[in-house]
């Protein structure tokens, strides 16, 4: 047997094994999403392709379709709990956390009905991390992937090519290129929503885009900076709102630790933080101010 045809039949076995645990999400219109059987009788899927929190059903690798109920949820890392009753199919096989390298192959298996499974190859193209998402989460790595998350493949897992999980594809965290998050990610998240059903994390509810600082403004404040967040847009009933920050108000500080991009905010606005005062330092009308927020939790929807 030639080289390719041995490599042909390996990776299909790789998606014969994993196609086991792998199962479809019925919870959105038309489509549905992946999903995989994590535990005994948890499925993991992504927030974003979970569309109603009732009447959902997951259609299990064996053709049986099974009730659901969701457990909890995450937007800012894209990810979904639920429970169901998942007797007679196994629970997922997982790699060694850490064994993924940039250049490995790699295989994500969908199953977005009771047609049976489908799968895509490519190779982990990038590793990033620590990174923080769009929403705000702090994730350990993000992996960045060469190949296409087909529709109804975003909650699929991402396979070695010995067909054991490697990480959970979602298409909601970078638009328009493919990504997984690690087993790392995806466990701590999973054990707090089943615990508690949510992650709390803190925001302002203002728009903000980083800003430079002219020296002269700069100069007054203590220590001097350079940099800052502008304030584009007010929630009146959010916690900025609620607080006085205004429209054109330059965000420099808050609780004395400097902000020069979004994500340096982000960074301020930690689970741990909700419910606190914080003291925002402001430029207004190029006058230092010092406006107290309380951090309120982000709303889930």
């Amino acid at each position: 047997m030639d080289t390719l045809q041995m490599l042909s039949d390996n990776l299909a076995d790789a998606v014969d094994h994993a196609a086991a645990w792998v199962v479809a999400v019925n919870a959105r219109p038309r489509i549905a999403a992946s999903g995989v059987h994590w535990r005994p009788g948890v499925v993991v899927t992504t927030h974003h392709t979970v569309r109603r929190e009732e009447d959902i059903t997951v259609t299990l690798s064996d053709g049986r379709t099974v009730p659901a109920t969701l457990a909890g949820r995450d937007a800012a890392t894209d990810l979904a709990v639920l429970r169901i009753d998942g007797s007679g199919v196994p629970p997922a096989s997982f790699a060694e956390p850490g064994s993924l390298k940039v250049g490995h192959v790699v295989l994500q298996v969908g199953r977005t009905g009771s047609a049976g499974h489908s799968a895509s190859f490519g190779v982990v193209s990038t590793i990033v991390g620590p990174w923080r998402t769009w929403r705000g989460a702090e994730i350990d790595q993000l992996f960045q992937l060469d190949l296409a998350i087909h529709d109804g493949f975003s909650g699929s897992p991402l396979v070695d090519s010995q067909g054991n999980v490697v990480g959970l594809n979602t298409s909601g965290l970078l638009r328009g290129t493919p990504a997984a998050l690690p087993l790392s990610v995806v466990n701590r998240v999973m054990d707090a929503l089943l615990t508690k059903g949510r992650i709390a994390r803190g925001y302002l509810g203002v728009g903000l885009q980083p800003v430079e600082v002219p020296s002269a403004l700069g100069g007054k404040l203590d220590p001097p900076r350079r940099t800052g967040l502008i304030v584009l847009a007010v929630d009146a009933d959010s916690p900025g709102g609620r607080g006085g920050l205004q429209l054109s108000d330059v965000i420099v500080a808050v609780d004395h630790q400097s902000v020069a991009d979004v994500r340096d905010l982000l960074a301020l606005l930690a689970p741990e933080r909700v419910g606190s005062t914080v003291a925002v330092e402001v430029l207004r009308g190029g006058t230092p101010h010092t406006i107290r927020v309380t951090i309120a939790e982000r709303p889930t929807r």
